[in-house]
């Protein structure tokens, strides 16, 4: 419960801040944003991992040897962080190279190709993460 009342509170008091900090007409940098959206996600992750942690089911079905509980909660949460940063990853790809590909087709047209297959690859980082997640889950029993 302890990890539940953290990522609340963290979330509430980030978001608190802000509409705090644009009142006041404060203009951070993106240094800034940066460490407050890594300071948040690290304390949602702990609060995560507290509550999955701690659980009394977790606790109880541990000490009999079944799996789930705990174990279960925190394969979903590496599913979730598989998932997420592949796709995240493969959208910063994306953009990148969709458009650096504009601009070559732009002035060479023949090139269209030879974009697909870069965008193709760039995308493929998305897949992978979306297989792992499948394996982790399908290694829950």
């Amino acid at each position: 419960m302890f990890g539940l009342v953290l990522s609340v509170m963290t979330v509430v008091g980030t978001m608190i801040l802000g509409v705090v900090l644009h009142k006041i007409g404060y203009r951070g940098s993106r240094r800034m944003f940066a460490c407050v959206a890594v300071v948040s996600f690290c304390l949602i992750l702990a609060g995560a991992v507290v509550t999955l942690a701690t659980s009394p089911a977790g606790a109880a079905e541990a000490e009999v040897g079944a799996t789930g509980g705990a174990d279960n909660g925190l394969a979903y949460v590496g599913m979730a962080l598989a998932t997420g940063l592949a796709c995240i990853g493969a959208g910063v790809a994306v953009g990148g190279v969709g458009s650096a590909a504009l601009g070559l087709v732009g002035e060479k047209p023949e090139a269209m190709g030879t974009t697909f297959i870069y965008l193709g690859l760039a995308e493929g980082v998305a897949i992978y993460g979306i297989v792992i997640s499948i394996l982790i889950f399908s290694r829950l029993g």
